[in-house]
């Protein structure tokens, strides 16, 4: 996601204006043709192109509107993803997806929420948008239909690795419910287990026998899936090509996995960013101050953006002082971090992560090797 807008907010030509509310079953389209105008409502299935048309032309012909007369839409980002937007603008209408955590709400405790309540809202919005009010909220950048499946390889891989992780803690709990050591987790793990005891010297119940066992047979399905999608990744970056990829020019450099350079590639440096300043907000390595009159503080990591890049932006920062010392990012970090505590080099290590994507953001985009850094041949 991004804070940049995509098209400059213009208001001087009368159009229709459309805030659609997604559902599984019907979207429902509020519309208006300025601020102070008549709201007109209407609801279609999901992908009805006939069933849209028709309730556009029905509400420019009941709010005034010529025919001809621009359509200008907006949705929040969610489980329908992008191509919604492609299906409005494949309509000839301008659609803008906005980041749902942008969007300002009361600050009671309790405030009425319904369809036809966050339509009207994300009406008066999207008219504020294009009159001019550019940080009413934030924009999402739609993907390009292969960037977007692009994404899908790395995302299976984690996916499958945090199954790995959630099979593998179950039978060791299931072994520890029973007083059982820990037992390998290999191909002769059926073989372990039957000749394993419990607490009492007693052979393990049937039924948490099949239970494990199940749960194995579920973990060895993880495990080759996982298997021949780790392969596949590091086939994909370690390929030469005439015009490298991002993923395999983020693997020359020193301390960067293959692991690592595909996940900042499709998540992060394949968002288009255009500055510093995007590339923190999609991490979510910022701070939040706080400051109210005289009183001033720091309220931690924003913690917004995007989960896997934070996560192993971090695991990269740490790797970085060991695979690359001599660089002045690992310089830096060493005089303001290096001879602290514990607490001092954990908040220093966020501090260098988010100085590293930046860093490699400024190395994939325009060609700049981070001070002092090694570079594979």
């Amino acid at each position: 996601m991004s804070s940049s807008t995509t098209h400059r907010p213009e208001c001087s030509v009368t159009a229709l204006y459309v805030a659609l509310e997604l559902g599984s079953r019907e979207w429902l389209l509020t519309m208006s043709r300025g601020p102070a105008g008549t709201r007109h409502r209407a609801r279609v299935r999901p992908g009805d192109r006939d069933g849209l048309g028709r309730a556009l032309a029905h509400a420019k012909e009941r709010l005034g509107l010529a025919g001809a007369a621009p359509v200008r839409s907006c949705y929040e980002a969610g489980r329908d993803g992008f191509w919604p937007a492609r299906f409005m603008t494949a309509l000839g209408v301008e659609n803008v997806v906005v980041d749902s955590s942008s969007i300002e709400v009361p600050r009671r405790a309790r405030r009425a929420k319904t369809d036809r309540l966050d339509g009207e809202k994300l009406l008066r919005m999207l008219l504020r948008w294009w009159g001019g009010e550019r940080a009413v909220w934030s924009v999402v950048r739609v993907p390009t239909p292969a960037a977007e499946d692009a994404r899908h390889a790395s995302r299976s891989l984690t996916t499958l690795q945090t199954e790995r992780t959630r099979y593998r803690n179950r039978i060791h709990s299931l072994l520890a419910l029973h007083g059982v050591p820990p037992l390998r987790l290999d191909a002769r793990f059926a073989e372990r287990l039957g000749a394993a005891r419990d607490w009492a010297g007693e052979p393990v119940g049937r039924e948490a026998t099949a239970r494990l066992l199940e749960t194995w047979r579920l973990l060895q399905a993880v495990e080759t899936e996982r298997r021949g999608r780790r392969r596949a990744e590091r086939a994909r970056v370690a390929a030469g090509a005439p015009a490298p990829t991002c993923a395999q020019r983020l693997a020359r450099v020193g301390g960067v996995a293959a692991r690592t350079a595909t996940i900042l590639s499709d998540e992060l440096f394949a968002r288009n960013l255009t500055t510093r300043r995007e590339v923190g907000a999609l991490s979510g390595l910022v701070s939040a101050p706080y400051q109210s009159g005289a009183r001033r503080l720091d309220q931690g990591l924003s913690h917004s953006g995007i989960p896997a890049v934070r996560r192993i932006a971090v695991q990269l920062a740490w790797a970085w002082l060991r695979y690359q010392p001599t660089s002045a990012l690992s310089a830096w970090y060493r005089e303001r971090f290096g001879r602290g505590g514990p607490g001092t080099r954990k908040v220093g290590i966020v501090a260098l992560a988010r100085r590293l994507l930046i860093a490699l953001w400024r190395y994939v985009t325009m060609g700049v090797v981070p001070v002092g850094a090694l570079v594979k041949a």
